[in-house]
């Protein structure tokens, strides 16, 4: 699956460029693909190049700043991992920022390790996972 980018910047009260200019909002373009992102950037920052206050940057989506993230998934009925085993049920976590996710995916299959049948994912929409696995097992 291809990931989608960003661009996403604008004036910032100081050269630190942490905080977004009194008054304004950071501006968020896109989705792109990666070439397409980056083409806008060129386009996008030629146009504010005089304005050390301006910034713009290119980022995936696993980069946004308020994308969440999900730990799902749990005991399968076998490695085709499409059921559920009986007497479980489809478990989500969350929501985390991605690092979070990701440490909490590493507890949680550490606990798991032996068991070939256990399967956690990190998604980032939890309810589209559930109606894929809903479909696959219909």
């Amino acid at each position: 699956m291809k990931k989608s980018y960003y661009v996403i910047g604008g004036e910032y009260a100081d050269t630190s460029f942490t905080k977004p200019a009194p008054g304004t909002e950071l501006e968020k373009h896109g989705p792109f693909t990666e070439l397409e992102a980056h083409n806008f950037w060129r386009s996008i920052t030629g146009q504010t190049v005089d304005n050390a206050m301006v910034r713009y940057v290119v980022k995936n989506e696993d980069e946004l700043p308020d994308q969440q993230f999900y730990v799902v998934g749990g005991e399968y009925k076998d490695t085709s991992f499409t059921d559920m085993a009986p007497d479980r049920e489809f478990e989500v976590y969350g929501p985390f920022q991605k690092q979070q996710a990701l440490d909490f995916w590493r507890g949680l299959t550490s606990q798991t390790i032996d068991s070939a049948t256990h399967r956690y994912d990190i998604v980032t929409d939890p309810d589209r996972t559930r109606e894929k696995q809903a479909q696959e097992a219909s």
